[in-house]
This record gives structure tokens, C-alpha cells and sequence, in this order.
């Protein structure tokens, strides 16, 4: 049961939680048992926990909807440039909280919710993560429509709604199992079908030359049914929308060929249109060339491009039709979240050429002026390079449209460096090698593109919402925050530099160093009651989670937690700083490797957390099912974050911002987000070891040489004679072979080249760690020094720099103003 808040506690509230009014709290208890009866058809007697979340969760919903229809009114009036994000992910997580925060309806809820004699942190385990990603792609697209809405932007987020996201991960005798993620199965209380909206997709066909140009003919449709959830904004009544699609095959679907009567079997074949939008791909940084994935990409692109070409047209009524397209990329930006939606690009010429009738040129102008792309890895298995096989059978019309893309960009090349065949080959859209395949990044060829056409190239430092990753996941810290330096961080992050005053300041020091243990305690207690291992809560909490791939070097992590474990067995009466270190993540099931370094950790931690002379010195948790949720509680009690991937591999990472934001220090390699980490915090605020990335490259030419560590460095040569030898799997002595040969034989991320700094670098770590005070002195300068790393700047950047609109801090009119002042507020945003 919730425990009422004391007085001192009441008079500590601020209003970056909201305000408790009692008329509020009356409405939002009054709401509650409303739907409770109405909508959930319960009574208290029979209501479970989770009838309670849903009750709730249709009370908060309440509040939005108003704001959300007011929203799209004030878009009608205003009708600003309009900014689409296309992206295959949203990793979501989940929404009651984040919604209750953003609206300043937390502390009235809260109190509303005790009153009830109920206890609000159980209702909010009761919901289910939106694990529509992956990993940092999704999570990234999903802190950007946070932003958006928080900035004013007309902006919409467009996906596909999965009916099974990233798969739920059980370890069970130490690997790694795969269950499905049945999200829906309760019913999702924050989307609205919007089946009146619903678009036809078509695939396969052939391609008809007329004398009215390309025709697209005896296509299968496939059709795209909408669901809206709404996006608040923080405190400024914008909520936009993201819009998700679900596949559902028409009625004929099938049922035309089926003449000799088998209709049973026809209506049982709707399932092979209707799995597109069944399952997300549970692929991290790494192609598969799968039809059913190639579907994914285009269907979601063909149902946005025609639903932002009908809004286009709904809203520019004054327009002369023939006028109306070419005006286009005045109003309308669309952003492609890396290659997977990709085939906008063609899909929008053959909109422009084939149905508006527009000619080439004018069309190939527009969708250039309109598209602009993100990258965000550099890992070349994770480059998309489509089968051209492939696309003639499922998009015939737009291979062909790729192909006269192609050509008119190899003719200016082809002008621009005569005789260079090289330069050619290199920077087609068709690679020739072997199987011939669509590229669609040129990743590899960045470096020709750049020097071809640079003012096409920007960089955009990711950032993350300080709305979900301070204010929900650690409101001790966020309150503390604001109690020194007021509240407007929330929205302008880059004021937590106010805090470099408090450094030296021992009440500061001792207040973030008691939020910190606080954490601690309560994560501590989740790890006894979900794993029941007794855990050290003045141990330094070391975490490293992530999804598991080699070049994010979970390995690395490994070698030295057992090489700590060898100095405490060597000797057990000599001093040491107690360590819980905590793994988590998922691998894609199909990777073998990444399996495998989980069944090593688990081994390890097995070993470790077992032995009688190691007692609470060291302890290993492997996280089970690392997602949003969970993050939300670690990172808050995180120490030191491992951010210890190859220099050279990580495009940015923004796991790193969130452990910064929260408290934690840095243990790192000079890579991704990392280097500007350090820029901004100075270097020696951030552990930093191991090679850079000129380092690696020189290493590359001369040929790196494991065998040569393992020699040389007696600690290193312990720890895998160890693993080869069966220490930590005596039952099959050979269990890590796989493992033990990639890193002797064709370790492409050079664990061994960076281990004997790291572990260097880790006893500086456990040295600060004894000083407490130094060690909260350099956590402060951290959270200082976050300010560019709020996804808010991150999209000011875009907005301004790329899609050619303004943020603004316009408030929309709440839902009890009359209509006019919508129009009044439009006419303002105008003027701007």
C-alpha cells in the first residue's frame, strides 16, 4: 500500500510533477471509478491490478484527448510545414507515466490513486512495454517525438503497428531463450483504430508501357489500417500524433481464384497478407535480405506517402490543383530513419511521374527537396543491399524507377570525373559483384559522396528526453535538480550547467550522493525480489547494458570481472572495493556469437557468485529482458556506465547520454557519443582508455596480433586458459571454443589490444570509488556538462538546419477555451 507523503515531503513538491488541487483530485477519482464501471465493466469487488491500470490509464486519456483534437485543429488554422519521421522502430516502452508527467498531472494522480487505497508503482508495472525496436534506432525515434511535440512542431511519427514487438528474453540454464512479446493481449488503451482512413498497398505485378506513360497493373493488394496514439508535449498542450500501420488483406483477398469453392482455405490464406505487419525484426546492426522484411519497408512507406499526400491536398484548399504538388517541399519534410524506409524515394516518383504526371525532372527536384536521411551505423553488415531479383518481382515499377535514378546520377559523375571507371563502380546505387543488388546507404562510399557533393552532409549529435530519462526514471534527482537551479531545465537543458556553482557545496554533495543510494537500495531490493540474490547496496553498482554484439565488447566486461575474481582468490585479506557488476541485453536469435558471450557471462556470474572466500566482495547479475522499462530502473542506480565498444565502430549511442544524465560516471573508449562526452565534461571526468581510432586503423595496416597479448600479459593468459580449460564449464570443458578462437584467430574489435589499459583504467575507477566525496564532486560536473545531449536540441537542429521549420513556445489553448482562441493562436504562430 502507497505510503502518504509527509509534510516536509508536500512542501518539497514542485510543479514539474504538478500541481495537487483538490478539485483535481476529486475529477481524476471520479474518472477512475467511471471507467472502472463503464468502460471495464468491474466492480471493486472483482477488479484485478490490472483493471485498475486500464481505469487509470483511460482517466489520463481523458486529459489528452481534448488536447489532442485541439491540436489538429490549430494545424488546420495555423497549417505549418508539416514533419513526418518515418521509421521502422519506435521502441516506445511505456506511456501511463510518461503521459501523467508531460501533462503535470503526476502528483494529482498520485494522491487520487492513494486515496483509493491503492498502490500507483503497482498499477505502473501492470502495463506492457511498446517494444516496437530494437535497441538505440527505435528508442532514439521515440525520445524525437517526445521532443517534437515538446517544441511545437506540426510532426507525425509513422510505423507499423507489430503485433509481437522484440522478442520477451528468458535465460534458462544460463542461455538465452526467445518468447514471443504478446503486447496486445490485454488491449492497448492509448491507440485509436482509424479504420476510415484505411489505404491499399500494392505488391508483385508487372509493368505496362501506354501512350499515358508507366502503368503498375495486376498488382495483390494488401491493405494498411491506421491506429493513432497520441504524443504529448511537455506542459504546452501540444500532443501530436504517431500513426501506425497494421495489415489486413481485403475482402477478395484470394477469394477471386478460388472458383472450384475451397472458400474455407481462401479466408485461412488472409493470414499471408496480414503477416507484414505481424513481428518486428529482432535485428540489431545487421541485414537480413528477407521478402517479408522488403514488404515491411514498403508498405509502410506506400500507406504514408499516400496519407501525407491526402492531408497535403485536405488542407490547401485554395490551391489550383496542377500548382498544388509542385508546392510540396514548402509544407511537407519527411525524415527516413536510416535505409529501412528508404523506398519513399522511389515510391514518391512514381506517385509524382505515373499518377500526378508530373515530367522527370520537376519530380526527381521535388522529392529531393522533400526527403532527407539519417545514418546511424557504421557497420557494414548492417548496410541494406536488396537482391534486384527480388525487386522485380515484388516492386517491378520501382526497380526500374531506381534504375533511371541511377543512371542520371552516374551522368554526372561521369561529367564530373571523365574516365574515372572506378569512381563510377564505386558510387553507383547497383552493385555489379556477384548477386546484383540495390544499395541502399553507400555507406562504404561516404567518403567519395562527401567530396562529390559536401553540402549534402551534416552531422546531428543524438540526444535524449529529459522528460522520461530524469523526471519519470529518477524524480529524486530531477527535484533535487530544480530545487537548486528552478525548473526550466526540463525543457532547456543545456541550464544544468548551473550546477558546476554547486561542485564544491557540501549539502549538494551529500543530498546527490543520498539520491544515488536511494536508488541503489531500491534497485537492490528488485534484483532480491526478481532474482533472489542478496545484493551489497554500498557495493559500486558497474552496469554494462546494451544490445549483445561483438563490437560493443560485452567480452572485454567479462575478462575483467574474472581477472577480479583471480586477485581476490589470490588473495582474499587484501583491500577491495566491492563490486555488484551488472549485464544485460539481447541477442538477435540467429546470432550465434552474441549467445554465446551470454552463456559465457551467466557461466561466469555462476562461479563467481557461488564462492564462499569471493562473499559480497564481487557479484555478476545478467539482467533478464533489458527494455525501456527496466532501463528505467537501473540506470538511475548505475555507478559506473560501460561504454567500452571498439573505437570506430559506435555511430553515437545515446545509452551513455542517459547513465551521464542520471549520475553515473563513464568508463569508456574515445567512440560515438563518447568524444563529445568528454568535450564537454573534459576529459578527465570520464575514465577514457583503450585505442583510438587512428590506433585502430594503423593496427589494421600492420595486422593485429592476439597471441601477442596473451603472452605477454600473465593476468590476460590466466583468464583464457580458464575458459579453454573448462574452469567455468566443467561438464563440457569445451563449451567456449567458438569464443576462445574468435579472439585468438579473427577478433575484428581487438578485445585483448585494449584489455591491459582497461584494467588499468578500472583500478583508477575503484580508486576514486573509496573517496566518496571526489567521486560525487565528478558526478556533478557530469550532470552539468549533459545539457547538449537533450534530444530538444537535437531536433532545434533538425528543424532549423534541415527541415525548414521553427520551434515555438506558442501554447495551444487547453480544451475549456472557445474556439477563437485557437484562431487567435493561429494567427500569432503566422506572424512568427
Amino acid at each position: 500500500m502507497a505510503t502518504p507523503l509527509t509534510d516536509q515531503e508536500k512542501r518539497k513538491q514542485i510543479s514539474i510533477r504538478g500541481i495537487v488541487g483538490v478539485e483535481n483530485v476529486a475529477e481524476l477519482k471520479k474518472g477512475f471509478n467511471r471507467h472502472l464501471h463503464f468502460t471495464l465493466v468491474k466492480d471493486r469487488n472483482i477488479a484485478t491490478p490490472r483493471d485498475y491500470y486500464f481505469a487509470l490509464a483511460y482517466t489520463v486519456r481523458d486529459h489528452l484527448v481534448g488536447r489532442w483534437i485541439r491540436t489538429q485543429q490549430f494545424y488546420y488554422e495555423a497549417d505549418p510545414k508539416r514533419v513526418y519521421y518515418l521509421s521502422l522502430e519506435f521502441y516506445m516502452g511505456r506511456t501511463l507515466q510518461n503521459t501523467m508527467i508531460n501533462l503535470g498531472l503526476q502528483n494529482a494522480c498520485d494522491e487520487a490513486i492513494y486515496q483509493l487505497g491503492l498502490d500507483m508503482e503497482e498499477l505502473e508495472e501492470m502495463e506492457e512495454d511498446a517494444g516496437l525496436g530494437n535497441g538505440g534506432l527505435g528508442r532514439l525515434a521515440a525520445c524525437f517525438l517526445d521532443s517534437m511535440a515538446t517544441l511545437g512542431l506540426a510532426a507525425y511519427g509513422y510505423g507499423i503497428r507489430y503485433e509481437y514487438g522484440i522478442f520477451n528474453q528468458k535465460i534458462r540454464d544460463g542461455w538465452q531463450v526467445e518468447e514471443a512479446d504478446d503486447w496486445l493481449r490485454h488491449g492497448n488503451p492509448w491507440e485509436k483504430a482509424r479504420p476510415e482512413y484505411m489505404l491499399p498497398v500494392h505488391f508483385y505485378g508487372r509493368v505496362e508501357e501506354t501512350r499515358d506513360g508507366s502503368k503498375w497493373v495486376d498488382t495483390q493488394v494488401v491493405l494498411a489500417m491506421p491506429y493513432d496514439t497520441p504524443i504529448p508535449g511537455y506542459m504546452n498542450n501540444t500532443v501530436n500524433t504517431m500513426r501506425l500501420w497494421s495489415a489486413r488483406a481485403p475482402n477478395d483477398f484470394n477469394l477471386r481464384d478460388f472458383n472450384v469453392g475451397d472458400y474455407i482455405q481462401a479466408v485461412l490464406d488472409r493470414n499471408l497478407a496480414e503477416n507484414i505487419s505481424r513481428v518486428l525484426y529482432p535485428n540489431d546492426n545487421f541485414f537480413e535480405g528477407k521478402e517479408l522484411r522488403l514488404k515491411q519497408e514498403y508498405f509502410v512507406v506506400a500507406a504514408t506517402l499516400q496519407d501525407i499526400i491526402r492531408r497535403f491536398k485536405t488542407t490547401k484548399k485554395g490551391v489550383p490543383d496542377h500548382h498544388l504538388v509542385q508546392q510540396s517541399p514548402l509544407f511537407v519534410a519527411i525524415q527516413l530513419n536510416d535505409t529501412h524506409p528508404a523506398m519513399a524515394i522511389p515510391e514518391l516518383m512514381r506517385i509524382f511521374v505515373d499518377i500526378e504526371k508530373l515530367d522527370w525532372d520537376t519530380a526527381w527536384d521535388l522529392t529531393k527537396r522533400t526527403f532527407a536521411y539519417t545514418n546511424h551505423t557504421v557497420l557494414p553488415e548492417a548496410l541494406e543491399r536488396w537482391p534486384v531479383e527480388l525487386l522485380e518481382t515484388l516492386l517491378p515499377r520501382h526497380l526500374q524507377i531506381i534504375y533511371q535514378i541511377n543512371q542520371a546520377h552516374l551522368d554526372r559523375i561521369a561529367v564530373a570525373f571523365p574516365e574515372d571507371m572506378d569512381k563510377l563502380r564505386k558510387m553507383s546505387l547497383i552493385e555489379e559483384d556477384g548477386c546484383k543488388r540495390v544499395n541502399m546507404a553507400h555507406l562504404s562510399l561516404v567518403n567519395p559522396f562527401h567530396h562529390f557533393e559536401p553540402e549534402k552532409f551534416q552531422n546531428k549529435t543524438n540526444g535524449i528526453t529529459p522528460r522520461r530519462w530524469l523526471l519519470l526514471c529518477n524524480p529524486g534527482l530531477a527535484e533535487l535538480i530544480a530545487e537548486v537551479i528552478g525548473e526550466d531545465y526540463v525543457k532547456e537543458l543545456s541550464q544544468l550547467k548551473k550546477l558546476n556553482d554547486f561542485v564544491d557545496d557540501a549539502a549538494f554533495i551529500r543530498d546527490v550522493s543520498k539520491v544515488k543510494q536511494d536508488n541503489k537500495v531500491k534497485f537492490a531490493q528488485y534484483l532480491e525480489k526478481e532474482y533472489s540474490v542478496k545484493i551489497n547496496p554500498s557495493s559500486m553498482f558497474d552496469v554494462h547494458v546494451k544490445r549483445i554484439h561483438e563490437y560493443k565488447r560485452q567480452l572485454l566486461n567479462c575478462l575483467h570481472i574474472i581477472a577480479m575474481y583471480n586477485r581476490i582468490r589470490k588473495n582474499p585479506t587484501a583491500p577491495f572495493v566491492p563490486r555488484t557488476v551488472i549485464i544485460g541485453g539481447k541477442a538477435a536469435p540467429g546470432y550465434h556469437m552474441a549467445k554465446m558471450i551470454i552463456r559465457l557471462i551467466t557461466s561466469v556470474a555462476s562461479v563467481v557468485n557461488n564462492d564462499p572466500v569471493v562473499g559480497d566482495k564481487l557479484k555478476v547479475i545478467y539482467l533478464e529482458n533489458y527494455r525501456v522499462s527496466l532501463a528505467e530502473k537501473v540506470i538511475p542506480a548505475t555507478d559506473l556506465s560501460e561504454q567500452i565498444s571498439t573505437a570506430g565502430t559506435e555511430a553515437s549511442g545515446t545509452g551513455n547520454m542517459k547513465f551521464m544524465l542520471n549520475g553515473a560516471l563513464t568508463i569508456g573508449t574515445m567512440d560515438g557519443a563518447n568524444v563529445e562526452m568528454a568535450e564537454e565534461a573534459g576529459e578527465e571526468n570520464l575514465f577514457i582508455f583503450g585505442m583510438r581510432v587512428e590506433d585502430v586503423a594503423e593496427m589494421d595496416k600492420k595486422g593485429y596480433d592476439a597471441m601477442s597479448y596473451y603472452k605477454k600479459l600473465p593476468e590476460l593468459k590466466q583468464v583464457m586458459d580458464q575458459i579453454t580449460s573448462g574452469f567455468f564449464s566443467p561438464k563440457n570443458p569445451d563449451l567456449f571454443k567458438d569464443i576462445t578462437d574468435m579472439l585468438f584467430k579473427h577478433d575484428r574489435f581487438k578485445v585483448f589490444a585494449d584489455f591491459e589499459d582497461y584494467m588499468k583504467c578500472q583500478e583508477k575507477v575503484s580508486q576514486l570509488y573509496q573517496d566518496p566525496k571526489e567521486w560525487t564532486k565528478m558526478v556533478i560536473k557530469n550532470i552539468a556538462a549533459t545539457g547538449k545531449f537533450s534530444s530538444d536540441r537535437t531536433i532545434t537542429e533538425y528543424a532549423t538546419e534541415v527541415w525548414g521549420v521553427e520551434p515555438t513556445d506558442l501554447k495551444i489553448p487547453p480544451p475549456n477555451e472557445p474556439r477563437e482562441a485557437i484562431e487567435e493562436t493561429a494567427r500569432a504562430l503566422k506572424k512568427m
